[in-house]
């Protein structure tokens, strides 16, 4: 299906033959992985260094919420996988040490996914050392491909427990009106903190007079984890809201414990400077390129009016120009306001693009609500620095939370074929790879990875498993399933994703390009959108049919785009008038069209 133009198939060296520090965000290719579930090149680091049984190491590789082995040299060792593969930036999930296991009885799972940080200074012995780390990071950037680092601000390992909550399986939000900072226990109960003035005021005088942690809850640490945090600040229960489990609205989305994970109380100026330091430090020692920022909106704004630019300005003195920055703030929606509102009052230069991954989710399952892409391309605007902030949003269909855009589709369409499945999927990555943003691949995406589900459900490894959930589910476009590694350059999907990756890194239009909505129906059928050159304004015309028909239509180009060449798909060599061009694509086909002036 697919006809890239010959001299686009050499570009496989691309990332090498330029300075990559040189390169703007919008121009990568991010591939996403969990270095747990990707490739075990050291069996020796498998338990982190820990004895005893799987509670104890959090190593059991027959189960999905344990570890599994994966690590740093496996990840390095296969890095020529990944930029065949396209991508010219990696996104790691967390590497930095983790609490192993958490959970109360028969619900224990292990930090093998890297969000239980304790150590926030070196790498987790699960996945190698520091040196691994730093030798990962320069093979990196000696191919010309960058490494994102995915960092964790607002909390930590589940660590400070309260007495009221001891034997229960829930510990309920405690609002700041029913339990003020400068009562112990409630509005009637002894009073504390004398002449705290709560965390919005955010000086070093008002947190001087936060003493006592006990306001919404009766703060306690068991001994032996004391001082497991590190930097040693971490281990203060006063640098934390203790106010019990988020609901994830209202006060408790920036005050409330993530399922029980510590909330670092952001707002104090201590905890500030501590956590520039800190990522500022991993910037100095290994000179990473970008960070991924964790559940970026349960943060408050002010925090990152002031972690950001600390972060540009070290990226900037280690050479770094071009930073990469960009936060989680997750909405299963295509409400594009509510995404917009973290560039703006958050100040952050990116955040994950969840609004276009609900779009192709819906347009890949005949689900669209009226005028989605409508909604998606106008709200472009809302961003802070409108375009310019889209075109560096890293755009996604699958990740380890959300689930597998296969899954999503088969959920949706149980009596589809697999071959169907397959055809969705691959235009699915087209979409993904040719409209604006930063196309972020999952790991496993391109080797017809299904899964059951979400999060654990869809961290299946790559390397052989031992997982019989994972086991038990036959991939698309191939016999194999994860039983065996799956790294084969053949795949029907691989081939497909590395041959448009290549296309757009070749295309400035497609990296680079303003977007201009041409068509689209609130049913399954044609989208199409053009890409303008902003060097030479020249248009490339995007054309995707979602449905199981083959088309024909007629699609409004520039008056000066005359004549195409095919670059995906099958194009029509001349417009059939001044500004209209004729489109015929296959069922669940596609067609990228470079347009040439008369």
């Amino acid at each position: 299906m697919l006809r890239s133009l010959a001299a686009l198939l050499l570009v496989s060296t691309a990332a090498t033959a330029q300075d990559y520090r040189q390169r703007l965000p919008q121009d990568e290719v991010i591939y996403f992985v969990l270095p747990d579930r990707f490739d075990n090149a050291d069996p020796a680091n498998d338990r982190g260094g820990l004895s005893g049984d799987r509670l104890k190491t959090g190593y059991d590789p027959t189960s999905k919420g344990f570890y599994h082995g994966g690590d740093l040299k496996g990840l390095m060792r296969r890095l020529p996988y990944i930029q065949s593969l396209g991508a010219t930036a990696i996104w790691v999930a967390p590497i930095f040490t983790n609490k192993p296991v958490q959970g109360g009885p028969g619900q224990e799972s292990a930090g093998y996914h890297g969000y239980w940080i304790t150590d926030f200074e070196h790498v987790d012995p699960h996945f190698g050392t520091d040196a691994e780390f730093k030798a990962l990071v320069d093979a990196a950037h000696a191919r010309g491909m960058k490494v994102y680092m995915d960092i964790v601000v607002n909390h930590t390992a589940d660590v400070i427990q309260f007495r009221e909550c001891v034997g229960k399986p829930e510990c309920a939000y405690r609002s700041e009106a029913d339990y003020p900072y400068q009562r112990r226990g409630g509005v009637d109960g002894a009073g504390i903190n004398a002449g705290f003035a709560g965390p919005g005021v955010q000086t070093a005088a008002n947190f001087a007079r936060l003493t006592d942690p006990n306001y919404a809850y009766t703060v306690f640490v068991p001994a032996a984890e004391r001082s497991v945090k590190s930097p040693a600040w971490l281990n203060d229960p006063l640098l934390y809201h203790n106010r019990g489990n988020s609901t994830f609205a209202g006060e408790s989305s920036t005050k409330g414990d993530f399922v029980g994970l510590d909330d670092v109380m952001t707002e104090n100026p201590r905890v500030v400077q501590g956590m520039i330091d800190i990522f500022g430090g991993w910037i100095d020692r290994f000179k990473v390129d970008g960070y991924r920022i964790d559940t970026a909106r349960h943060v408050n704004p002010e925090f990152w009016q002031a972690f950001v630019p600390a972060m540009l300005k070290r990226a900037e003195a280690n050479g770094i120009p071009h930073f990469h920055i960009f936060g989680e703030v997750a909405y299963d929606t295509l409400d594009v306001g509510l995404l917009a509102r973290h560039s703006v009052v958050d100040k952050l230069p990116g955040v994950l693009d969840f609004a276009t991954r609900m779009a192709i989710l819906q347009t890949m399952t005949g689900t669209q609500e009226p005028n989605a892409w409508d909604k998606l391309v106008l709200g472009d605007a809302l961003y802070a620095s409108g375009d310019a902030t889209a075109e560096q949003l890293p755009t996604f269909i699958s990740n380890h939370d959300s689930g597998r855009i296969a899954w999503y589709i088969q959920k949706a369409l149980p009596k589809a074929s697999p071959d169907e499945v397959l055809a969705r999927v691959r235009l699915a990555h087209a979409m993904l790879l040719t409209l604006r943003g930063v196309p972020t691949i999952y790991a496993g995406d391109e080797q017809g990875f299904v899964g059951h589900g979400n999060d654990q459900d869809a961290r299946q490894d790559q390397f052989a498993s031992r997982v019989a959930s994972y086991n038990d589910q036959p991939l698309l476009g191939t016999r194999a399933t994860t039983a065996q590694a799956n790294f084969d350059q053949t795949h029907p999907l691989y081939r497909e994703i590395a041959t448009l990756a290549k296309l757009r890194v070749a295309t400035p239009a497609l990296t680079r390009g303003s977007t201009i909505l041409r068509a689209r129906q609130d049913t399954p059928g044609l989208l199409a959108i053009s890409r303008i050159d902003p060097a030479t304004g020249r248009e490339v015309l995007l054309a995707f049919n979602s449905s199981d028909r083959p088309l024909t239509a007629a699609v409004q180009v520039e008056t000066r785009s005359t004549r195409f060449t095919t670059l995906a798909g099958a194009c029509a060599p001349r417009a059939s008038a001044p500004g209209s061009v004729s489109i015929t694509l296959p069922a669940f086909g596609y067609a990228v069209c470079a347009a040439e002036d008369r």
